[in-house]
């Protein structure tokens, strides 16, 4: 194989074995242990007595090449001039025929080929887990070089200083408006009160000239007189009094909010996951939706959610209203894909056409986006870390073959990088129906292809197919791998919900399987849709059997730990 190596490469002359000249070399005689130029080939080599029933092979299949092994003379280490004929497995020894009779008559004997064979396999099997393990430690040495790196903490450093300055810009803008209404506020009573001023020394004032004028007739000392002018002075003892003004109580206290995490943001610790990662999950929650299918989620920040069912064509946002769900908002709008969360907390859907629609998360109205597939259908759609998306779709001719991909694009719709084709030129995804991603930059797609055959592709950074994932022995063995949603963990791992199994298939972020779950373990049978709160909470929405019309829960808030 070396020498095959240094051939192709040109890195060292090798010459012919039999004649010695820089005639390329092409063949190598297996049972000569000598590399040949074609002339010698056909010309010399043949002419040896014993070559007739050598092995020639050509250089390229040097290293491809599978010696066979001579079972039959195998000299015994005991008896000299005898060849073993047998495998003891009670002494594991070959043995021969003297051995046999002197000392292993009544041993487990087998042919030396058989247990040739069965060791082999034992060899393969091993060497097949041995690169399995393999695989595991790549993953676990690539997780602690990325947890060893400084890159995560200065992201995070530089996220905590840009949301710092978000955060302090909107909080003076915040407070800037509070003083602004205040002084508004103030100039306005102010003047109502200065008007009320100037009426209120006007009347004083003719209080003042009643008091005076009421004392000078106390002093009269005609009695004719004072009777006289008394009638009309009488009238003048009523004084004006200002009218109140409720506005001028009106003034405003200053009533400091609460800071909390939802308006700051918190940190999230990613811990190393074990070798032998033990998930668990604890059923907080459950609650009873409007739905009697299975439902699509997506939790918000301020501890409520969005639910649907794709088939209903209803949209609802809900609170938790303690084992009650409180119905916040309601749309008629039926979309086909699990919507992504804008920075503004609005929606992109995937509900038809060939671009993303957004629906505004206040007020329900759809508005047409700069992200289009044309002249594809979108299918799926997920938002990554530097804030791009990731969508997928196929032709709008469906089901008639055609393109299956998924596409990046930035924040102005722009397509950076279509994956569409694997290493081998081959197609990728059949119908890509989800999308997630991992801190690593690695890209997880559900790839639905028919009922029996459905996968979770791993690509790269680079775009290449890292993993395909299609179940495991120990679960679907008589039941066909059928993944209905998937989503990354706040530890940087990505849940598969298995709906024919009660399954939480959980595989790291190289694609590989860690562990997996069974929810019929707690209660849920059908797991469909799978998502996280910003609190760390996963929520499962589940199906109920075609043509169930039992009312029951089929949405449960989870704790879960350990992936």
């Amino acid at each position: 194989m070396a020498f095959s190596k240094s051939i192709r490469k040109g890195q060292v002359p090798v010459n012919c074995g039999l004649c010695e000249t820089d005639r390329p070399i092409k063949w190598k005689c297996v049972d000569c242990d000598l590399l040949l130029c074609n002339h010698c080939k056909e010309k010399v080599h043949f002419r040896v007595k014993t070559a007739k029933d050598h092995r020639i092979i050509d250089i390229k299949d040097i290293g491809l090449h599978k010696e066979e092994l001579d079972f039959a003379k195998i000299s015994c280490q005991n008896h000299a001039g005898q060849y073993t004929c047998h495998y003891c497995k009670t002494c594991n020894t070959l043995v021969c025929q003297t051995c046999v009779k002197k000392s292993h008559k009544k041993h487990n004997l087998t042919e030396i080929q058989e247990e040739y064979d069965m060791k082999i396999d034992m060899l393969k099997k091993g060497l097949s887990k041995i690169q399995t393990d393999r695989k595991v430690i790549v993953s676990r040495k690539e997780q602690l070089n990325q947890l060893l790196s400084a890159e995560k903490y200065n992201q995070a450093n530089q996220d905590i200083s840009k949301h710092e300055k978000v955060v302090n810009a909107a909080v003076e803008s915040y407070f800037k408006q509070l003083r602004d209404k205040l002084d508004q506020h103030q100039k306005t009573v102010s003047n109502t009160i200065k008007s009320d001023l100037n009426a209120v020394s006007v009347l004083l004032q003719q209080a003042d000239d009643k008091n005076n004028e009421v004392q000078e007739f106390i002093q009269i000392t005609n009695a004719s007189k004072f009777f006289k002018v008394f009638i009309n002075l009488e009238k003048k003892m009523d004084i004006q009094m200002p009218e109140p003004r409720s506005s001028h109580d009106c003034v405003p206290n200053f009533v400091p909010g609460e800071i909390c995490l939802f308006n700051i943001g918190v940190l999230k610790f990613i811990e190393i996951p074990s070798d032998e990662p033990h998930i668990k999950l604890d059923l907080d929650k459950q609650y009873q939706t409007e739905f009697l299918v299975g439902i699509i989620l997506f939790p918000c920040i301020d501890q409520s959610f969005w639910i649907s069912s794709g088939k209903d064509g209803l949209v609802q946002k809900v609170k938790t209203d303690g084992s009650k769900l409180k119905i916040v908002s309601s749309f008629n709008i039926r979309i086909i894909a699990t919507p992504a969360v804008t920075q503004s907390n609005d929606f992109l859907l995937c509900i038809g056409g060939t671009k993303l629609q957004q629906m505004s998360s206040k007020t329900g109205t759809l508005t047409e986006t700069v992200y289009n597939m044309s002249p594809l259908r979108p299918t799926a759609v997920c938002i990554t870390s530097n804030n791009k998306l990731l969508v997928g779709g196929f032709n709008i001719d469906y089901p008639a073959p055609g393109r299956r991909v998924v596409i990046l694009m930035n924040q102005n719709g722009v397509h950076e990088r279509v994956y569409e084709h694997d290493q081998h030129q081959q197609p990728m995804f059949k119908y890509p129906y989800k999308i997630t991603t991992t801190s690593n930059g690695n890209i997880y797609v559900l790839d639905r292809r028919s009922d029996k055959e459905n996968r979770v592709v791993v690509l790269g950074q680079d775009g290449d197919m890292i993993n395909i994932y299609t179940g495991t022995v120990q679960i679907n063995k008589n039941q066909p791998f059928a993944p209905e949603d998937i989503v990354t963990t706040p530890r940087d791992n990505v849940i598969a919900a298995d709906m024919r199994t009660n399954t939480l298939h959980i595989l790291n972020n190289a694609g590989l399987l860690m562990t997996y779950y069974k929810t019929s373990n707690i209660g849920i049978l059908f797991p469909l849709a799978l998502a996280f709160s910003p609190t760390g909470k996963l929520y499962i929405g589940r199906s109920g059997p075609k043509g169930s019309k039992i009312v029951e829960p089929n949405l449960f808030e989870v704790t879960i730990s350990g992936c």
